[in-house]
């Protein structure tokens, strides 16, 4: 089930116009790119070079209401690394950041990703929060605390 969030009707594209961080004729480049190679509207525009991946989690924050969370400098708990396997949080790019209880905290770079979501609730048995972060800062962190 969905985490109940204030949703902003607009598209994510839209949104970065509105806020001037890109400008319509890089919108419709990006669009044009995506529609042939696939993937995420936001990757896209951090490939094309006309944004960075801080402002794409910014503004999935104003899209969608979750928190921005840069993990550059954010101790994560030992604890919480412990309860997602390295396979789970690679393959779904969300590292576990804090566990109080039954409540599992992430950091993920796509927070629309409900089945990962869910995954993560039946994997750990705990109730997930979720934080938006750049793949990049999710990268690194399982990087770091996942060593071999």
């Amino acid at each position: 089930m969905p985490p109940s969030k204030r949703i902003v009707t607009k598209q994510l594209g839209e949104l970065l116009v509105e806020r001037g961080i890109i400008n319509e004729a890089q919108l419709e480049k990006a669009l044009k790119l995506q529609k042939e190679k696939g993937g995420l509207i936001g990757q896209v525009l951090v490939l094309l070079g006309f944004v960075k991946e801080e402002e794409i989690a910014q503004a999935l924050t104003v899209q969608y209401g979750f928190p921005y969370l840069p993990l550059e400098c954010y101790d994560i708990n030992a604890e919480a690394i412990k309860t997602i396997p390295e396979n789970v949080v690679t393959q779904y790019n969300l590292i576990a950041i804090d566990k109080i209880g039954d409540l599992l905290t992430i950091a993920m770079s796509n927070p629309l990703n409900f089945q990962a979501v869910e995954d993560i609730e039946l994997l750990t048995k705990c109730k997930v929060q979720i934080f938006v972060s750049t793949m990049t800062d999710i990268t690194n962190a399982i990087k770091k605390y996942y060593k071999k």
